[in-house]
């Protein structure tokens, strides 16, 4: 059975900190950076350990209201 890994991108100038990526990622991927954006919001970031977790799933994506990350599928 194949199963996806993906590479997640934030797009930090768009983030408004609303967390709801951080909420409704399965494998627990994202957590809240201690540093701020430009606009002053704490933004997602890899949690330690968990850089190569992401199975593409497309949640934090679909849930983001500012189109501030998403995720690209790669190898293995």
């Amino acid at each position: 059975m194949h199963i996806p890994h993906g590479q997640v991108y934030i797009i930090l100038h768009r983030c408004k900190g609303c967390k709801m990526c951080i909420e409704f990622c399965p494998q627990e991927v994202l957590q809240v950076s201690t540093d701020l954006n430009e606009k002053g919001y704490h933004y997602p970031q890899i949690a330690p350990g968990k850089e190569k977790a992401c199975v593409h799933c497309e949640f934090c994506t679909m849930i983001c209201p500012e189109f501030a990350i998403f995720t690209l599928e790669v190898e293995a």
